[in-house]
């Protein structure tokens, strides 16, 4: 079955972002960006993918998920 991955590390090397500026700029929760960066999250909630989109100024969502 193939697996969504959100490429959390490879945007904030990208764009030289700590986990904790990326939390404070999307308005997620430090924990929950930490358990999507690190595999850990069962279930993406799309908004966050939406905030990340936004707070990076990303355009296609294939800059931050993948699909495995």
């Amino acid at each position: 079955m193939a697996q969504v991955q959100v490429k959390i590390r490879e945007l904030l090397e990208e764009h030289r972002l700590s986990l904790r500026e990326l939390s404070r700029l999307t308005d997620i929760r430090h924990a929950a960006l930490s358990e999507l960066a690190n595999g850990k999250r069962q279930n993406i909630n799309f908004s966050h993918i939406e905030k990340i989109a936004e707070a990076l100024e990303i355009e296609d969502i294939r800059e931050i998920i993948d699909l495995d």
